[in-house]
């Protein structure tokens, strides 16, 4: 249930991102709004007194930081991404990055690597292009190339960093604090930015952004939270969760285009949602 909630939860955060599009809501401003929401959500979910000084001795801090500035990193380089190289070339690199958490998960923690599971993985990475490529899209990755490289690197780390941070430092009742702390750092950098902008004369305060960044924030942190959970449960091995929760998340976010924004899918995209579905039940039952 907590990867299904984890998937759940990505997928809104694409339709709330298609809803800002529609009402023009500043990105940027609903972004630093959210990751601040995250925050505060994680620090009310603590069920447990909050010292600072407790956090920052913590082990897993200097890693919450790490992760902080490579959340919202990354979310600039997609968005430089998405401008320089289109939507697919964006979705298609930072889906198909699953590839390094799984490869972590098998070589670090010795996962199983029988050949269905092989096999599934590999349906899985073919589903993801498939379903991410949209309708009418070139896809050209020699023309800059780099970012759609630091996408990709940089998502296969943020997922592989959260699955070792959680499985050799995090205690059981200390995820709500430490994605609060990620989400924290992460919000420290996006104020400096809008500053930056501010100074530049960039910037302009956009009150419907706020209520874009709560709404956000909740399923944000959600989603995090979710993904942690799952990897702290017994269930499954992480390159098994990771290749399941990234499908998943791919298929439900392409339907849900197709049923709420009536995107078109072409036939690439309902074979990528076959073989995401076909892929799932190879990895689950692996």
């Amino acid at each position: 249930m907590y990867l299904v909630f984890s998937i759940l939860a990505s997928t809104l955060i694409f339709i709330v991102f298609k809803l800002f599009q529609r009402f023009k809501i500043d990105t940027t401003q609903a972004i630093v709004v959210n990751y601040f929401i995250a925050c505060i959500v994680g620090l009310i979910a603590y069920d447990s007194p909050i010292s600072i000084s407790e956090i920052t001795n913590s082990k897993w801090f200097l890693g919450a930081v790490f992760l902080g500035v490579l959340f919202i990193s990354i979310f600039i380089v997609m968005a430089i991404t998405v401008q320089k190289n289109g939507v697919s070339v964006a979705s298609v690199a930072s889906k198909m990055s699953v590839v390094i958490p799984v490869i972590f998960g098998i070589y670090v923690y010795n996962e199983s690597t029988g050949l269905q599971k092989l096999i599934g993985i590999l349906l899985a990475l073919a589903a993801v292009y498939l379903a991410s490529i949209k309708a009418g899209s070139k896809i050209n990755f020699k023309k800059n190339l780099l970012f759609p490289i630091l996408l990709f690197l940089g998502s296969g780390v943020i997922d592989t960093s959260i699955k070792y941070l959680e499985t050799t430092y995090v205690p059981e009742n200390g995820i709500p604090i430490f994605s609060a702390t990620i989400f924290g750092c992460a919000a420290l950098i996006g104020v400096l930015t809008l500053i930056a902008k501010l100074f530049k004369g960039e910037f302009k305060f956009q009150p419907k952004s706020l209520l874009g960044g709560i709404t956000l924030g909740v399923i944000n942190y959600s989603s995090i939270y979710f993904l942690l959970k799952a990897l702290d449960h017994e269930t499954f091995e992480s390159s098994t969760l990771f290749t399941v929760n990234n499908v998943g998340i791919v298929m439900l976010s392409t339907l849900t285009g197709l049923i709420l924004f009536g995107e078109k899918l072409s036939a690439k995209n309902w074979l990528g949602i076959v073989l995401a579905i076909v892929s799932i039940i190879l990895v689950t039952l692996a």
